[in-house]
């Protein structure tokens, strides 16, 4: 037990739990007893098993994982990794529709300057070379 009331678990005690019927996973550090959640995952329960044992933050930020998901993760934490096997992997957001709004807006602002651009172009051509053919 660490000084703050939270578990610590070793990797060595981690990799003792890789079975169906005792599956823990190790995530940011964080130590899940994921064996009641298997036949409720979304993903199916073998992803889970594959993992089991082992360090899983990469597979599971790779698979792009909702808020909501990380939230229901809480109740299943058991521990924490000890201090001195800590790794660092960033955590991955969930996209913000802010974002997607920017990118959509953003080709449209690229056409409408070279738009006007040739507007200009085409009022300058028929203005100058238009005058000098009535002459």
């Amino acid at each position: 037990m660490s000084s703050e009331g939270v578990k610590t678990f070793t990797r060595a005690e981690v990799a003792k739990h890789n079975t169906n019927k005792d599956t823990w996973l190790l995530i940011h550090n964080s130590i899940y007893d994921v064996t009641a959640f298997l036949n409720e995952h979304p993903g199916g329960e073998e992803v889970l098993i594959e993992q089991a044992g082992k360090d899983a933050t990469e597979n599971f930020e790779d698979v792009g994982h909702s808020n909501d998901a990380r939230d229901m993760m809480k109740k299943y934490k058991v521990g924490e990794l000890v201090e001195s096997e800590r790794t660092t992997v960033p955590q991955k957001s969930e996209p913000t529709w802010s974002s997607d709004q920017q990118n959509e807006e953003s080709p449209l602002k690229s056409w409408i300057l070279p738009l006007v651009l040739c507007l200009v172009a085409t009022l300058f051509y028929k203005y100058f070379f238009g005058s000098a053919k009535q002459q």
